[in-house]
């Protein structure tokens, strides 16, 4: 196997490595497809994202192929980062990790199950992989070999995925949102949200929400046109953050994100609205100060949850797929060892062509000899079926007999494990 991958990632680089390498992502591969025309390797992949950048290559001559990893490769990217690293005396072997052969393979089976990310398990590098992958396969930049990994690991990310829980339960402050708001209501279809504040986070929660079934969304920021352009977003309502008070009783959630530098719900705000409402409220209160009084947990069925709530959630979370690492790294260890089967056998792929052209050939010139007899001999058309058979039968194991012979005379005596091998190829002693 001839299979190399030079990279960096969250783990061996800082971020400012990372963008300088994605930026420069269409130059190097540029670069790597000249050298694939002077066929110093066959095929090259480049998986490139806000946490890694790796260069894949597949090359015939394995000796040629490890010293252009070495000199050329690390030279291109050497130069790519010129006046990037931190301090002077730091080079490129402080950031790039080298992988070959059925290490490459394990590596790559690591980032596409989500073991090599900076959360266990997350989804978006196996989307990423197959976006990649697919551009590079169009573009003929990667041919069987490479072809055959990336579908393997595609394969195996969605593998570890299903026969394990590596990427089940939240472990983000919005995500966690929604699973406690599911534990709370059951199914979201059909409950409304307001939103106090127009943040990032809150937006994230809202989306998330919506896409478990949430209808009807209340928007109230004290900047008004900001509250506007995420209700239009979302298809809600914006409202004036004076009038948010008068408007919970419409919703069953309420998610506080705002600046404020003090609470701006508090107990007695919904003492009539408990009153009225016949099911819980879920409050979420991810603002740092707190947007949300405490003392509204009083309130029978209020629950209150505040970032910290979510953030035990998420370590709860995050310690279960931690748990499903060893059942993930045991599908890859199996599905490694299948790639490498499937290597072996395709170096006996030029031979078993070179096998089928000889065969071919001689069939062809027994079928035409034994219709020109059917034409033109007087010999009957059984004889001439039987002297076709003899002859292809004769034909076909001459070569294959005369080497075993010589494999024979050469060793002195052929070895238990030749002729058992041979056995093995000619299915000889098997029964049908």
């Amino acid at each position: 196997m001839q299979l190399l991958v030079s990279g960096i990632n969250h783990k061996t680089a800082p971020i400012s490595i990372r963008d300088r390498l994605s930026q420069k992502t269409t130059e190097i591969k540029k670069e790597l497809k000249q050298d694939l025309s002077k066929n110093i390797f066959k095929e090259f992949f480049i998986l490139s994202t806000c946490n890694r950048f790796e260069i894949y290559l597949y090359s015939e001559k394995e000796a040629k192929a490890r010293n252009y990893l070495k000199q050329h490769i690390y030279k291109l990217l050497e130069n790519t980062l010129k006046g990037h690293f931190k301090y002077e005396i730091n080079d490129l072997n402080d950031y790039l990790y080298q992988y070959h052969d059925l290490q490459a393979v394990e590596h790559l089976y690591r980032v596409a199950a989500g073991l090599d990310s900076l959360v266990k398990g997350e989804d978006q590098i196996l989307a990423q992989l197959k976006k990649q992958f697919r551009e590079y396969k169009e573009e003929n930049l990667t041919a069987s070999y490479l072809n055959q990994l990336c579908l393997e690991a595609i394969k195996v990310g969605k593998m570890v995925r299903t026969k394990t829980k590596i990427n089940e339960r939240a472990v983000s402050i919005s995500y966690a949102a929604v699973e406690l708001a599911r534990d709370i209501f059951g199914s979201l279809n059909g409950e409304k949200v307001m939103i106090l504040g127009a943040g990032e986070t809150a937006e994230l929660t809202l989306k998330n929400l919506l896409n478990y079934g949430v209808e009807g969304i209340l928007v109230a920021n004290r900047t008004y046109s900001s509250g506007q352009k995420l209700a239009a977003e979302y298809g809600g309502e914006v409202i004036h953050w004076e009038e948010f008070k008068d408007r919970v009783e419409e919703v069953d959630i309420i998610i506080a994100s705002t600046a404020a530098p003090h609470t701006v719900l508090h107990k007695d705000d919904l003492l009539e609205t408990v009153e009225k409402k016949h099911g819980p409220m879920f409050l979420i209160d991810i603002a740092l100060p707190r947007d949300i009084d405490q003392n509204v947990e009083e309130l029978p069925g209020v629950h209150l949850y505040n970032i910290d709530d979510l953030k035990r959630v998420i370590d709860k979370n995050l310690n279960l797929r931690e748990n499903e690492v060893t059942k993930a790294e045991a599908i890859i260890e199996d599905e490694k060892y299948n790639f490498q089967r499937w290597l072996r056998e395709r170096r006996c792929v030029p031979l078993i062509k070179e096998m089928r052209t000889d065969a071919r050939s001689i069939k062809e010139k027994e079928v035409k000899r034994a219709l020109h007899l059917l034409q033109n001999s007087e010999l009957e058309a059984e004889e001439i079926i039987e002297q076709l058979g003899h002859r292809l039968l004769n034909k076909l194991l001459h070569q294959p007999t005369v080497g075993l012979k010589e494999l024979a005379i050469e060793n002195g005596n052929t070895r238990d494990d030749q002729l058992e091998a041979v056995k093995t190829i000619f299915a000889v002693g098997e029964e049908e």
